[in-house]
């Protein structure tokens, strides 16, 4: 997820390390918080497989600010992933709302609709955070447990919500463009 946002903040527009670290917490939030200690070194390998390098320009102190940006290799390598995540960029909730926040990047249209069927496909699946002692999903119904009930009742409706934004956005991008006219 870290990769993804810091390819995804960078194809946007060169940033400084700050600046990068300031979009990808406001991006992730209390859920996920980025430190310096995962940032830099993530900055660093990257910058190593020559998806990004540094620039120097001349800072308010004496030393000079350090500014991101992405190599062809680097936006390259978006664009890939943003084609063809992975499954747990798919399955897990925050890591899905990174790729979503950079698919615009991918300019075709129904390779963006091939990534929002998966998720699709992942929402449409029997799930649960509990299981009956025969393996079954264990439904808000069912929940005896006022907190899990609610947990259950959360998750529902936000499922809902996103299946109906999932369904609307894939029809858009689907819809023939332009539209012929009538």
């Amino acid at each position: 997820m870290l990769t993804l946002a810091i390819l995804g903040f960078l194809y946007d527009q060169p940033l400084h390390g700050y600046e990068l670290k300031s979009r990808i917490t406001g991006l992730t939030g209390h859920v996920r918080p980025v430190s310096d200690g995962a940032l830099y070194p993530a900055i660093a390998r990257l910058e190593k497989a020559g998806l990004l390098y540094r620039r120097a320009e001349a800072g308010t102190g004496a030393a000079p600010r350090q500014t991101l940006e992405l190599t062809e290799d680097g936006r390259a390598e978006l664009l890939r992933r943003l084609a063809d995540p992975e499954q747990a960029e798919i399955t897990d909730q925050i890591r899905f709302f990174t790729l979503t926040a950079f698919l615009h990047h991918l300019a075709d249209p129904p390779r963006q609709a091939a990534v929002l069927r998966r998720r699709l496909a992942f929402l449409s699946a029997p799930s649960s955070f509990f299981y009956d002692g025969d393996g079954r999903p264990v439904t808000a119904e069912r929940e005896p447990n006022p907190f899990r009930r609610g947990m259950l009742l959360v998750a529902r409706a936000s499922t809902a919500a996103e299946r109906t934004w999932l369904d609307d956005t894939i029809a858009e991008l689907e819809r023939p463009w332009p539209p012929s006219p009538s």
